[in-house]
């Protein structure tokens, strides 16, 4: 495997080091933290593949692997960090252990929702803030998806009150799984992707969330598991992109670089509303197949976003006290765009019962 490894590496630098010689063509390898073929290896990855290809005309090539080819499913930061990789796919939500100020961008209960977060992203500032936090870690980061409302679980036994919760053993990542253990006293479990439906199906976990509707149903959760929990206040939207070093990108010819920002940004738009199509045909298939479908109360779901907001205040606090504001600078900016939304977004029409 470490000859492997090192093979990609030296891919990695031959891909780079002759731009001039190769008529200024650029190839990369970038593998993800899903298996291929999952919805967002398809929906986020592959559809940045694509999208590159087209509007490079073919001079920037981009190969997707699928999760643990490469490297392991939570290790493409570091991996990317390290130099095995050239450039990596995944989420801040697995990097909420080492800096919390990624919950703000991974999507945290009591969180914006996609209308509002994309928003804020590409018209507000939220880009700059994560381009800036990805600065510090010497990494240039592609946004290549936003997602709609994730389900909250697919679970072996109900829950529709806090008591519930209390001791359930859940797959979870991210803001979450600290709110589940802090606030609800879940026990949360990280477990690479491709690992979920097992543990589900074997009642290794007592419930599991993962994404949204249609992302789960090609996972076949809905089979292992009786009750299907919504909605999905555990993560309002959420977010994945593409890093790679900051001198990976600098060494782009110039009039390349543009196309790969604006090839990113079409593949978020797109993206999101592929699912926005997709999950409420899931989510009619859901309910006309065996499953149960457990819609939260307000009151719950209000109990289970006020924690999440009190875990990410208190967090950003902790952190201003050891000195470092990034992540309470950057959760006022978010909070104040949050507030403003909910007090003017209710002129748009939603369509909902």
């Amino acid at each position: 495997m470490f000859d492997k490894l090192k093979k990609f590496a030296l891919v990695s630098v031959l891909s780079f080091a002759p731009l001039s010689a190769v008529a200024q063509e650029v190839t990369w390898q970038i593998p993800t933290s899903v298996p291929e073929g999952s919805p967002f290896y398809v929906n986020f990855l592959e559809r940045f593949a694509d999208n590159a290809d087209a509007l490079t005309e073919g001079r920037v090539k981009i190969e997707p692997f699928g999760a643990g080819v490469l490297v392991p499913a939570l290790q493409v930061y570091d991996g990317v960090k390290d130099g095995i990789i050239q450039a990596g796919h995944s989420t801040p939500s697995y990097l909420v252990n080492q800096d919390p100020t990624n919950a703000i961008f991974a999507g945290f209960p009591g969180g914006m929702g996609p209308e509002a977060f994309i928003t804020w992203i590409y018209e507000k500032g939220g880009k700059e803030k994560l381009a800036e936090l990805r600065a510090k870690d010497g990494l240039k980061n592609l946004i290549v998806g936003i997602g709609s409302s994730e389900i909250m679980a697919h679970s072996n036994v109900p829950v529709t009150k806090a008591e519930d919760l209390k001791g359930l053993k859940y797959r979870t990542s991210g803001p979450w799984a600290a709110v589940m253990s802090e606030y609800f006293g879940a026990v949360p479990t990280v477990v690479p992707p491709g690992e979920i439906y097992t543990l589900l199906q074997r009642k290794g976990v007592d419930l599991i969330e993962w994404g949204p509707p249609s992302g789960n149903m090609p996972e076949g959760f809905h089979e292992a598991a009786k009750y299907i929990i919504v909605p999905g206040v555990h993560q309002p939207t959420f977010l994945w992109e593409v890093v790679m070093k900051q001198e990976t990108w600098d060494a782009l010819p110039e009039d390349i670089k543009p196309l790969l920002e604006k090839a990113a940004e079409l593949t978020t738009m797109q993206a999101l509303i592929h699912f926005y199509g997709e999950d409420v045909v899931a989510m009619d298939t859901y309910r006309n197949g065996k499953n149960e479908i457990i819609t939260l109360s307000p009151e719950f779901v209000k109990e289970l976003s006020d924690a999440g907001n009190d875990w990410i205040s208190k967090t950003a606090e902790a952190q201003k006290g050891e000195g470092n504001a990034t992540m309470s600078d950057i959760l006022a900016d978010y909070q104040a765009f949050k507030t403003l939304w909910e007090s003017e977004s209710s002129y748009l029409i939603r369509n909902q019962k």
